[in-house]
C-alpha cells in the first residue's frame, strides 16, 4: 500500500459526494499518492465537474489530474486508463446489481475484479475506517508458492490499511469439514484440521505480530464464512485475494471475491498474484 504512487478514482457525476474519492483522499494523505479522476462517459461533457473537484483537491494539497473517457464498456474504460496512467490502485463505488440482472449478465464490477491488472478497492459504505476493524481473508489450505505469496500480500495490505486508519487487524481462514474417508488423518477431525491451519498461519502471526485472538479459523465455505465473520467483527474493510483456477490462459478467478462483494457489509479490497497481473497486462496491451 505504501508503494502506491498513483490512484485511479472512478467518479460518478450523479453522486454529490463521492465515497471513492473520500477513501482515495484518506490513502493519499498517508502515501502521498497522485489522484487521477476518471468519468466513464462518452456522451455528456463533465469537464466543469472534473475541473471543480480538481481545483478543490489542489487547494487541499493533493496532486491531481482528471479525464473523461470511454472504451466499449465501463470496466474496459477503467482498465485502459489504469494501464495508461500507471495507477497502482483503482477505487470505485460499488452498488449491488439487481439479482435477476446478475443471474442473466455478468456484472461490470465483477469483470473489473477479474480483468484489472492491479488492486481494486470497492467502496460500499460511508462508515469511517478510523478505529475500525480490517479483516484479511487467506486460504492457507493452498500452500503452493503462488498462494503463499498472495497470502503475504493480503496480510501486508491489510496491515498497512490498519496502520493508516489506526484500526485493528483480524485474519480469517476457512477450512473444510472433517471427512472420515480422508486419506490424511489430519482431515478426519475438526480439531486436527484447525490445528493444521493455525500452524500454517504462524508465519503471518510472527511477521506481523497479531495474536491468536485476532486469528479466526472457521469451518465451512469461504463465501459464507467471510461475510459472517466480517459482520460479527463489524469490519470496515475486507481484504481478499484471487488466483486463476484454470491456468493463466483462462484468467478466471475463483468466484469467492465476486460472490462476497454483494454480501459483505464492508469495503472490499481485491488483490491478485504478480503472475496474473503480468498476464492481464499483456492482454490489455494486445487490444
Amino acid at each position: 500500500m505504501q508503494a502506491i504512487r498513483s490512484i485511479l478514482v472512478v467518479m460518478e457525476p450523479d453522486q454529490p459526494e463521492s465515497l471513492a474519492l473520500k477513501r482515495a483522499k484518506l490513502i493519499a494523505n498517508v502515501t502521498q499518492s497522485h489522484l487521477h479522476l476518471l468519468v466513464c462517459d462518452k456522451k455528456e461533457d463533465h469537464s466543469a465537474y472534473l475541473d471543480g473537484i480538481s481545483a478543490t483537491l489542489q487547494q487541499e494539497g493533493f496532486s491531481v489530474s482528471s479525464q473523461q473517457a470511454w472504451h466499449e464498456t465501463q470496466h474496459e474504460t477503467i482498465i485502459t486508463v489504469q494501464q495508461a496512467e500507471g495507477c497502482g490502485l483503482v477505487i470505485k463505488h460499488h452498488l449491488p446489481d439487481n439479482p435477476l440482472k446478475r443471474a442473466l449478465l455478468t456484472p461490470d464490477d465483477w469483470k473489473l475484479l477479474r480483468y484489472c491488472p492491479g488492486p481494486v478497492l470497492m467502496v460500499k459504505t460511508e462508515r469511517p475506517w478510523t478505529g475500525g476493524t480490517i479483516l484479511a481473508a487467506v486460504d492457507v489450505g493452498n500452500a503452493d508458492g503462488e498462494h503463499r505469496t498472495l497470502h503475504a500480500t493480503i496480510i501486508s495490505h491489510a496491515y498497512d490499511i490498519a496502520g493508516l486508519a489506526k484500526a485493528d487487524l483480524h485474519v480469517i481462514a476457512a477450512h473444510p469439514s472433517p471427512m472420515l474417508s480422508a486419506s490424511d488423518p489430519v482431515f478426519q477431525l475438526k480439531e486436527t484440521i484447525e490445528a493444521r491451519y493455525r500452524e500454517q498461519c504462524k508465519s503471518f502471526q510472527t511477521e506481523y505480530g497479531f495474536s491468536d485472538e485476532q486469528l479466526h479459523i472457521e469451518e465451512g465455505p469461504a463465501d459464507v464464512l467471510i461475510p459472517h465473520v466480517a459482520n460479527k467483527l463489524g469490519a470496515v474493510v475486507t481484504v481478499i485475494g484471487t488466483v486463476a483456477r484454470t491456468g493463466l490462459s483462462g484468467v478466471l478467478m475463483g468466484n469467492t471475491a465476486e460472490v462476497v462483494l454483494d454480501t459483505l457489509e464492508s469495503d472490499v479490497l481485491v488483490l491478485k498474484p504478480e503472475a496474473i497481473i503480468d498476464h492481464l497486462e499483456e492482454l490489455v496491451a494486445q487490444r
